[in-house]
């Protein structure tokens, strides 16, 4: 009597990947899913059980449902020349109306009745594009490319570009620090000038009031106009920051 085929949809379909390195436990998925109207009861087998940890390892899907089972792969030193024989094995039986009872249900199962899929296991190490080319081709290429990173490196330090900004900062910096240094000279002469003006009112007054006839030939001082060079010089200041931020903006 041939046996059924089986009912439920498994993802991957016949191999379960472990990728490592495997010095921690390792997991893999395997999908289930339960296309028919009727519940399904499932167990997962191995034939290396001390070195995986399936959760769950059995259940019932209900119909139209699915669940994901975690195979974890626990930690081991891998010989890259040692065959793999681990195999996984997915039972599966129509489940019975009513409630169910695993423990029973499987030990009491007719194995004519059962529906079972394998997929062995397939491990990975990642790949090091270092050591998947060809050996001679590294001996020729790796003085090349050692020099073609040296002389990108020394093409970025004596790029033009690079150079000129730099100049342009520190020729900005410098700029900027004289004319404060000039504003602050010039604010330092138009504060005295003031007090001259100031003093020499004072002195105007004092000796008009002390003379009783004004004198046609003399007359109080003129007031001096007040220089407009600190406007000037703030004016050139505004207009040499700007070309200078407008230097670094183009």
């Amino acid at each position: 009597m041939a046996k059924p085929e089986q009912v439920l949809i498994i993802e991957p379909q016949n191999e379960l990947k472990f990728r490592g390195p495997f010095t921690s436990p390792v997991t893999s998925y395997m999908k289930l899913t339960n296309p028919l109207d009727k519940r399904v009861c499932f167990k997962i087998k191995t034939t290396a059980p001390k070195k995986y940890c399936v959760r769950p390892n059995s259940g019932v899907l209900d119909a139209k449902g699915d669940i994901n089972v975690a195979v974890s792969l626990q930690p081991f030193d891998f010989d890259p020349n040692e065959k793999n024989k681990h195999k996984f094995m997915v039972q599966t039986m129509i489940a019975p109306d009513g409630d169910v009872s695993l423990e029973t249900l499987w030990k009491d199962v007719n194995p004519d009745n059962l529906m079972d899929s394998k997929l062995k296991c397939v491990f990975e190490m990642p790949v090091d594009p270092a050591s998947a080319a060809p050996q001679e081709n590294n001996v020729e290429a790796s003085p090349a490319i050692h020099e073609e990173k040296v002389k990108r490196v020394g093409d970025m330090k004596s790029s033009p570009k690079v150079s000129g900004v730099e100049g342009e900062l520190m020729k900005a910096a410098e700029e900027v620090k004289h004319l404060r240094e000039e504003e602050s000279q010039l604010l330092q002469e138009n504060l005295q000038l003031k007090e001259e003006l100031i003093r020499l009112r004072h002195m105007s007054a004092n000796m008009g009031s002390s003379s009783a006839v004004p004198s046609r030939s003399t007359g109080p001082l003129p007031a001096p106009q007040p220089l407009p060079m600190i406007y000037m010089v703030m004016a050139v200041v505004m207009v040499l920051m700007g070309v200078i931020l407008g230097k670094f903006i183009l």
